[in-house]
């Protein structure tokens, strides 16, 4: 009989629930207001037959120079938490900026980053530019200065109305 023969099913649940509790928690190394949970990018976790906690991550883009950081902080997390850690990075289907929660977008917002208009969303000016509401003051009044901010994954903008510059998360 294996280990995981041995753990009644409600005991197992409760596990596998600490265990995700603990890697989704794990905040972003570049957005520290927000968790790996918050993001999306944890996609699971899961006990094995030999209880060991494998948690599955998939990177917000290829060239996330974050992806490193961020399993090893998972990895610490689980087995801060009591569990034996194994990290699977998952690479398809692609995380999208669909999958951050409501609750992060929050969050980002709080921070003074404008999260990403969700992409079946139609917020569009003239020539296609996407309408960034200001996480300031809430002003549409809000322009593009770069195409990149403080990380690969955000563009820098400036509100017309309140003259704040602020990052907005870009939709991948």
């Amino acid at each position: 009989m294996g280990v995981a023969a041995a753990i009644p099913d409600l005991d197992r649940l409760r596990l596998q629930r600490a265990a995700y509790a603990a890697a989704a928690n794990v905040p972003d190394p570049e957005i520290p207001v927000v968790t790996v949970g918050d993001l999306g990018i944890l996609r699971g976790v899961e006990l094995d037959g030999e209880n060991r906690a494998i948690a599955r991550l998939t990177p917000t883009y290829s060239g996330c120079p974050a992806v490193v950081a961020i399993e090893l902080a998972v990895e610490a997390a689980l087995r801060e938490a009591g569990f034996e850690p194994v990290i699977e990075r998952v690479i398809a289907p692609a995380w999208t900026t669909d999958w951050i929660t409501a609750e992060g977008r929050e969050k980002l917002a709080a921070y003074g980053i404008a999260p990403p208009v969700e992409t079946g969303n139609s917020r569009r000016a003239l020539f296609g530019e996407t309408l960034v509401s200001c996480p300031r003051c809430g002003s549409e009044a809000t322009e593009r200065l770069s195409e990149f901010g403080s990380t690969p994954c955000k563009a820098q903008y400036r509100c017309q109305s309140c003259l704040e510059p602020f990052d907005y998360f870009k939709c991948i």
